[in-house]
């Protein structure tokens, strides 16, 4: 109790001071900047969830080939949620005359939980709704052309005479992010009493739950430790269909980004406050420690302020990040739909932990130090350079700044190079500072005076300086990836989905139609076309072995295992793939081969030069793999998981699969076209990629808010590097002045100094930030053809030398004011 005493009365004595102050507004900045980001972060990364959710029209649900057991309801109504029931299965409707084969979805009155089901009618116009009543159905726009039908009028739907209640613009889908035929929802009861889900029917009934989270992920819990029927599978939001999980990682992987390199810059903050802080503390222990001070209380002394400092700022630092993250929030949620209203406590904590962690990991190892001086470098200063050769106390910031990578990044690749990156960023820093050092003591002596009296107080400094250039570095090699790099990896997965992105697939397309079929698109203005053959077959053995016969550690094997799959082939690679192992087969390989996507390579344990064997109609084929490759699922081409070599496969029994663009406002010509090949498949994806843009607009947005507040400790990292050798400079002035220095010289000095730390900061920022970018781009974010924006890196590197420099002499403003004879008496 008494040590407490003694560390709060050095603790107000010491307030006054300039380094004690700028420890503690750097550790309640520090935490600030981070609690904001990441509180941010998580809020927005739980909005991107969010809009998952409405994907699927609630939180979580089951789908299921029969109805599901009584028991899920009753289990999810004992944990307070809201359920759904539904149904999805294919359906003729007719209409004068006419016939249509309708992708039909039977819902209650409660569809949807989430999201919005959005209705159009002549006069109500467009608005929102819920599932409709008995003895109504809602069609969408192909439905009705087709069908020659408006809403209001009447069509007959698995027997039953239905009135039409409105058009259908768009509905959560369960995940079945497209539809293989116009779409339509009818009444549950309805569905029920007319057959359509009776015994033999080819429906899929699904139940859906919504809630808050906890109970949410209970009942989840409770579903995964039962026995599913047979065939069925839960729907998440996190197992969207492929090409929008891919955006929604993306989507994560830039927040998780931005909110990493904020965390990253307050720790520098830190790091360089708390090593200031240290050193002053060196000639009061000495004193300590001369009058018989025992060396574990003067740590105890030490360490207490330490504490009796850092969890008051801690503590404003939590409040203040709440409070601006929930400011923020008031104006960023405007992004989101439906996003939770609650504000997650827990990364401002963890922002506050994390800035201790970093405090004590910088500050400890000095301050342990600081109780080993010897009393008698009270009398000697030289007593006190003396220093261990390694403490295993410095592992303490390094474990610190791996587990704040690890934490905030949740993904090992992103995490391996941002701590490869800037490791690689530090050490040049380091070295170009060591280069300047060392031309500064051969240049300076025939240079101009204010720049060799700058070039002489850098190399006077020469630890100080090494410091100073690679915390710089490190700190703006952060800002630019925030403010150039990651705007313009969004802007580039922005341009993967430009006006003309193929937004038709075509299914069931046969040999004899393809030339009619390509004539009839490029009557409408269709661009883009891409056709593959498809056919249809099973895996049956996998070296040889029977496929029932194996065991795979991976889950999702036995169920694709199970499955029809769908196998092409093409003489050369697709646009849209890459081979990632062994090589491409070419037009007439030796044996036959097969090309395998990277997912299942990582389901099956596959390698080059295993044998996978097909059975494809009333033949089988045994192909050899001969390359993997990875499929950039969001391009919105025709791809496939497996490919066939061409000399081998091409006389499998096939139909054709193509992908192709068509204008907005052909729906006309689109529904001729259904009716002219009445055997085809024409799905149109125009409201997925609706979506996926809305994605990358939404995450644009919120970088720019993240980047806001990351600026704040991009400035704390400027400041407190500048700051580090203020005390030195200080006396330095004081001397220089009593010399005769002028108050101009001396600023002329300070601006050459700092100009030459700027740009050596900036120079290996820009270099840094591009070889990150350029990394990420490719291994994490996968932007084929992504360049960093060198223009704009190197003019921030050039600005860069100009606000160290600017920042600078205003640091120094003050000293060179002042009389020499002050400053001496202060020294």
């Amino acid at each position: 109790m008494r040590l407490l005493r003694l560390a709060l009365r050095s603790l107000r004595r010491e307030w006054h001071l300039p380094e004690l102050r700028t420890l503690a507004a750097s550790l309640t900045l520090a935490v600030v900047a981070l609690g904001v980001v990441s509180t941010l972060a998580t809020r927005m990364e739980r909005g991107m969830l969010a809009n998952a959710a409405e994907l699927i029209g609630g939180d979580l649900g089951v789908t299921s080939p029969q109805p599901l057991p009584a028991e899920y309801v009753e289990q999810a109504k004992e944990q307070g949620l809201s359920t759904t029931h539904g149904a999805s299965f294919p359906s003729v409707a007719f209409a004068h005359e006419q016939s249509q084969l309708l992708d039909v979805q039977a819902s209650d009155a409660s569809y949807p939980l989430r999201g919005k089901l959005e209705l159009r009618h002549p006069q109500k116009g467009d608005y929102v709704g819920h599932g409709p009543a008995t003895g109504e159905v809602y069609l969408d726009h192909r439905a009705l052309v087709a069908l020659n039908l408006k809403p209001g009028d009447n069509v007959q739907l698995g027997g039953r005479e239905l009135r039409i209640a409105a058009e259908l613009v768009r509905q959560p889908d369960g995940g079945e992010l497209f539809a293989l035929a116009p779409r339509a929802i009818m009444s549950l009861a309805d569905a029920e009493q007319s057959g359509l889900l009776g015994t033999g029917s080819r429906a899929r009934h699904r139940l859906l739950v919504s809630g808050d989270p906890g109970p949410v992920s209970r009942w989840r819990s409770w579903v995964q430790a039962q026995t599913l029927p047979q065939g069925a599978e839960l729907i998440t939001p996190e197992q969207t269909q492929e090409r929008m999980r891919s955006a929604f990682d993306r989507a994560s992987a830039f927040l998780r980004l931005t909110a990493l390199l904020s965390a990253l810059l307050a720790g520098v903050a830190i790091a360089l406050a708390a090593q200031r802080y240290a050193r002053r503390k060196t000639n009061e222990v000495a004193l300590l420690r001369a009058i018989g001070t025992p060396r574990r209380r003067v740590l105890g002394l030490l360490l207490g302020t330490l504490a009796a400092l850092a969890i008051p700022a801690s503590l404003l630092g939590i409040v203040l990040s709440l409070g601006i993250a929930q400011a923020a929030w008031s104006f960023a949620s405007t992004l989101f739909t439906s996003v939770p209203v609650d504000l997650p406590l827990g990364p401002a904590f963890a922002s506050a932990a994390m800035g201790v962690a970093v405090l004590a990991g910088f500050a400890l190892p000095p301050l342990t130090r600081l109780a080993e001086v010897p009393p008698v470098a009270v009398f000697r200063d030289s007593m006190t350079s003396k220093v261990r050769r390694f403490d295993a106390l410095y592992l303490i910031p390094i474990v610190v700044a791996l587990l704040l990578i690890w934490s905030q990044s949740g993904s090992a690749r992103m995490a391996g190079i941002l701590a490869v990156s800037l490791v690689g960023v530090a050490a040049v820093a380091a070295l170009l500072a060591a280069v300047l050092l060392w031309t500064a003591r051969r240049v300076a002596p025939g240079a101009h005076p204010a720049l060799r009296l700058g070039l002489a107080a850098l190399a006077r400094r020469r630890g100080m300086s090494l410091l100073q250039a690679t915390a710089l570095s490190l700190g703006l090699v952060a800002l630019l990836l925030l403010a150039i790099v990651a705007p313009a990896l969004l802007e580039g997965w922005r341009r993967e989905l430009p006006a003309d992105t193929p937004n038709w697939f075509v299914l069931n397309l046969q040999d004899d139609q393809r030339a009619p079929f390509e004539q009839a698109l490029s009557g409408i203005g269709s661009q883009q076309l891409n056709m593959l053959p498809l056919a249809v077959g099973k895996l049956t053995a996998i070296n040889g072995k029977p496929i029932d016969q194996l065991q795979f550690k991976d889950e999702r094997a036995k169920d694709w295992s199970d499955r029809q799959l769908r196998l092409s082939w093409a003489d050369d690679l697709p646009p849209s793939n890459q081979v990632v192992a062994g090589t491409w087969s070419g037009a007439h390989p030796a044996q036959p081969e097969v090309s395998i996507d990277t997912m299942w390579r990582d389901m099956f344990a596959l390698k080059v030069g295993d044998t996978m064997s097909f059975s494809v109609g009333e033949g089988t084929i045994d192909a050899r793999v001969g390359s993997i490759r990875q499929v950039d699922w969001s391009s919105f081409r025709v791809n496939f998981f497996l490919l066939l070599d061409l000399a081998h496969a091409s006389n499998l029994p096939h139909t054709w699969i193509a992908s192709f663009y068509v204008p907005r406002g052909h729906a006309q010509d689109m529904a001729k076209l259904s009716r002219d090949f009445g055997n085809l498949s024409l799905i149109d994806v125009d409201a997925l990629l609706d979506r996926v843009r809305e994605i990358v607009d939404r995450v644009s947005h919120a970088v720019r808010w993240v980047l806001g507040f990351s600026l704040l400790a991009g400035a704390l990292v400027l400041a407190a590097a500048l700051a580090a050798s203020a005390a030195e400079r200080r006396h330095e002035a004081a001397l220089l002045r009593t010399l005769g220095a002028r108050r101009t010289q001396l600023r002329a000095a300070a601006a050459c100094e700092f100009a030459l730390l700027g740009l050596v900061a900036g120079l290996t920022a820009a270099v840094g930030a591009a070889g990150t970018g350029w990394w990420m781009g490719r291994a994490v974010f996968h932007i084929e053809g992504f360049v960093p924006p060198i223009g704009p890196l190197v003019l921030s590197a050039l600005a860069a030398a100009v606000v160290v420099m600017l920042l600078g002499l205003a640091g120094t403003r003050k000293v060179t004011r002042t009389s020499p004879m002050r400053l001496l008496r202060e020294g």
